[in-house]
């Protein structure tokens, strides 16, 4: 059984609260006790909540492309990342603000707060959402959909915010229970209860189904997870591959044994600019993915972390994707070490540019580790030193991050940015 809860439809990182420090897994339990909270339309929900006048109207948050849509643009049709003026065309009565990221971080923070005052036991999937556990909690605050119930109505009370909550007994119930629910809602699907909820769904509930897997599916006469379910793991191994059979198959009988952790750091971190249909020069591009090896190397020197790999990834006009890596040597958190690898993976892939236009790029850093001063490589000799990296990320620190740039990237600017949890 499951059961649902409306709310009222609300109008109206960054660094949050860390919690407890790292600690033993928790063991998945069979009661639904896992929550995924999920703030509504984060950005366009905050700005209808400062701006009165903005309430119950169709609200666009970015600059180029969408990075936001209230629930009134979302009713026709406006999605993100969606390019502005395509928003525009199918909502013409849309308003377009721009971003506030440090109101976006503040209010991260204030709704994570009331996360860790609910329970210790949270782990943060991005700035508008986060998994709980209560399992713990039934004898000092009551029940899950108790635990919920007040949790929603904190958010609303302190922060000025709706938010949807997903109430199962695991992480990937809980979450795909809160999409479920929204906008504002609360639904638990009770344990014993899990297929009747999931089966009825379609195919792209499931994590690892983007459009080109649920496409595949189609084609076989699969369009909802209870379809997939009933193929099996050896009938889908021929249309998805061994590994995504494995997975979606146990996905689709509700098996996800993944624990809700805290303390866990960041095993990625990445930055993307989305071009629009417009052709771009060589140079274009590679000033933009300047911009965005600065600010990723700029995270990672904060964070005190190290890369190993550095990931390019690109999206073509077609909306097709592609991905390059390289895995280097040794791990790095040295700018231009890691913007020479990234100019590297882009010399060879533009052929592929050409003949097929370019309208995102991306770039990623994987295979990370905790920096240690300590650890030297061999043989001793250094190339270039951390000094000139150490004293730009003190200048943009302290003046904002356009205080110094590349002047390549004059007049072009760094491209937005969004807030994040911390790395």
């Amino acid at each position: 059984m499951f059961e649902s809860d409306g709310g009222l439809r609300g109008r109206g990182r960054t660094h949050h609260s860390p919690g407890p420090g790292p600690r033993a897994r928790i063991a998945a339990r069979p009661q639904a006790s896992i929550l995924h909270a999920d703030l509504d339309s984060f950005y366009a929900s905050v700005e209808q909540r400062d701006q009165p006048h903005l309430r119950g109207k169709p609200v666009l948050v970015g600059g180029g492309v969408v990075l936001a849509a209230s629930y009134e643009a979302k009713a026709r049709g406006v999605r993100t990342p969606m390019n502005i003026g395509r928003a525009l065309q199918l909502c013409p009565e849309a308003i377009v603000v721009p971003p506030r990221t440090s109101e976006y971080a503040q209010a991260s923070k204030e709704v994570f707060a009331i996360f860790f005052d609910t329970t210790p036991v949270v782990e943060g999937i991005s700035i508008d959402e986060a998994f709980l556990d209560v399992a713990g909690l039934r004898r000092v605050a009551g029940e899950p959909r108790t635990i919920a119930r007040e949790l929603r109505a904190r958010v609303r009370r302190e922060v000025g915010l709706p938010i949807s909550v997903g109430i199962a007994g695991t992480k990937f119930l809980a979450k795909v229970a809160s999409a479920a629910s929204k906008p504002d809602g609360l639904l638990l699907v009770e344990h014993g209860g899990e297929l009747e909820f999931l089966h009825p769904l379609p195919v792209q509930r499931l994590w690892g189904v983007g459009p080109v897997t649920a496409e595949a599916l189609r084609v076989h006469g699969i369009e909802r997870i209870g379809q997939l379910a009933e193929l099996g793991e050896q009938g889908l191994r021929p249309i998805v591959g061994r590994a995504a059979a494995r997975h979606l198959h146990a996905l689709a009988w509700a098996r996800d044994p993944r624990r809700v952790e805290t303390g866990r750091r960041r095993r990625s971190i990445g930055a993307q600019r989305a071009l629009g249909r417009r052709a771009r020069t060589p140079d274009e591009i590679e000033a933009y993915l300047h911009g965005l090896t600065d600010r990723l190397g700029r995270r990672l020197r904060n964070a005190d972390r190290v890369c190993r790999t550095v990931v390019l990834r690109l999206r073509f006009d077609d909306f097709t994707r592609a991905t390059r890596s390289h895995t280097l040597p040794d791990s790095t958190d040295h700018t231009e070490t890691i913007l020479r690898t990234a100019l590297g993976l882009l010399t060879a892939a533009m052929p592929l540019i050409h003949e097929r236009g370019l309208t995102l790029i991306g770039l990623a850093l994987t295979n990370l580790e905790d920096a240690d001063p300590r650890q030297l490589t061999l043989p001793f000799e250094h190339g270039p030193g951390p000094e000139l990296d150490t004293t730009l990320d003190e200048v943009r620190t302290r003046f904002g991050s356009s205080a110094v740039t590349r002047a390549a990237l004059l007049g072009r600017g760094e491209g937005l940015s969004v807030p994040l949890l911390p790395d």
